[in-house]
C-alpha cells in the first residue's frame, strides 16, 4: 500500500499534467507536506486508510496555534490556503478510493472578514514616480515599459514574466496571457502602454538580447527571461524612494488597475475577464471602495452637511 507521502507525489504528477504552474505545484506541496508532517509526527499515520475525523480536526487546530514569521496568528485567509490544498488532496485521494467522501468535508474552511482591498496606489502616485524614471538607459525604458504595461492591463507577475514577443498583438492593442492553471486569455492594452511596448520592442530589446533564439518579452540584464524576483525588485528601486504608506509590489499595479476600473463604473464581470478570475466574488469586494468616494460626496453636496447651526 502506497504511504501518504507517495501520494501526494502522484497526486502533484497529476496536478502538473492539468498544467498548473510550477509555483502552484510547489504551493500545493509545501501545505499538503505540513498535513503529512503532523500526522506522521502525532499520530504515527503513514497511510491513507489510517486517517479519520478526529486527525483532520487535530490538524486544523494546529494551524489556529501556529504562529507567523512576526509571532502573530495566521489570518483566516492563510488558514483557508492551507485547508483548501489539503482538502483538494483528500478529494483527489477519494476519486482513487482511497478515503470516504465524508474525509475532506469535515475540513471547514474559515470565515474570513469581509475587508476593503489594502495596498493601491491613486493614478496620481503612480503617475509621479513613472514620469520620474530615467528611460534614457535601456533598462530604465524597460521598467517603465513594464511598469506601464502592470497599471494598464492588471496582469499578474507571474502572467507578465511569461510573456513572449508573439504574446502583443499591436494591431488590436491587447496581450494574449496565461493565467492560473495556464489558462489563455486576451487583455486590452492601453495607448500609453503600448506606444512604449512598441519602442522597447524595436529600440530597446535588441540592446537587452543575447541570444537571438530568446522568444522572452521582457528580459533581464542576462539577456534571458526576466523573473518575478527581478520583477519585484525593479518595482522596489522606483518606488521605495517614493515613501508610501504601503509597501508597492507587483501586486499593487493590479489591484490599483481594479481599483481606478470599479471606480469608473466599469462592468464587474468584464473586469473579473480583464483579471482571469473565476467568479464575480474576487472582484465584488472592490466595489466597497466607492463608498470613500460616496462619503465625499455626501459632505460635499448634501445640504446638512452645509448647514453651520
Amino acid at each position: 500500500m502506497k504511504t501518504l507521502r507517495e501520494l501526494l507525489n502522484d497526486y502533484l504528477e497529476y496536478r502538473k499534467g492539468l498544467n498548473y504552474s510550477p509555483r502552484s505545484l510547489e504551493e500545493y506541496f509545501y501545505d499538503c507536506v505540513k498535513f503529512i508532517r503532523h500526522l506522521e509526527n502525532r499520530f504515527n499515520i503513514l497511510t491513507a486508510s489510517e486517517l479519520r475525523k478526529s486527525h483532520l480536526f487535530s490538524y486544523q487546530k494546529s494551524l489556529y496555534e501556529r504562529k507567523n514569521a512576526k509571532g502573530l496568528p495566521l489570518v483566516p485567509r492563510t488558514l483557508n490556503k492551507n485547508l483548501s490544498s489539503v482538502r483538494n488532496f483528500l478529494n483527489h485521494l477519494c476519486e482513487k478510493g482511497y478515503v470516504l467522501k465524508s474525509l475532506p468535508e469535515a475540513l471547514k474552511p474559515v470565515k474570513e472578514p469581509s475587508f476593503l482591498p489594502l495596498g493601491a496606489l491613486k493614478h496620481a502616485e503612480i503617475k509621479k514616480v513613472l514620469g520620474k524614471i530615467d528611460i534614457s538607459t535601456p533598462n530604465g525604458y524597460r521598467d517603465r515599459t513594464i511598469l506601464e504595461i502592470l497599471y494598464s492591463t492588471g496582469i499578474r507577475a507571474s502572467e507578465l514574466s511569461g510573456l513572449n514577443t508573439e504574446s502583443a498583438d499591436y494591431e488590436n492593442s491587447t496581450l494574449t496571457v496565461f493565467g492560473k492553471g495556464r489558462k489563455e486569455r486576451i487583455v486590452p492594452v492601453g495607448k500609453t502602454a503600448l506606444r512604449f511596448l512598441e519602442t522597447y520592442m524595436k529600440a530597446i530589446r535588441p540592446f537587452l538580447l543575447k541570444d537571438g533564439a530568446k522568444k522572452a518579452l521582457f528580459l533581464n540584464n542576462s539577456g534571458t527571461r526576466l523573473m518575478r524576483y527581478t520583477l519585484r525588485l525593479i518595482v522596489h528601486k522606483h518606488y521605495d524612494k517614493a515613501n508610501f504608506d504601503i509597501n508597492v509590489t507587483p501586486h499593487t499595479f493590479r489591484r490599483s488597475c481594479t481599483t481606478e476600473l470599479i471606480r469608473s463604473d466599469a462592468n464587474l464581470y468584464h473586469v473579473k475577464e480583464l483579471l482571469g478570475h473565476e467568479s464575480l466574488s474576487t472582484v465584488k469586494h472592490y466595489a466597497k471602495l466607492t463608498i470613500t468616494d460616496l462619503k465625499r460626496t455626501h459632505s460635499r453636496c448634501h445640504p446638512r452637511e452645509q448647514d453651520k447651526s
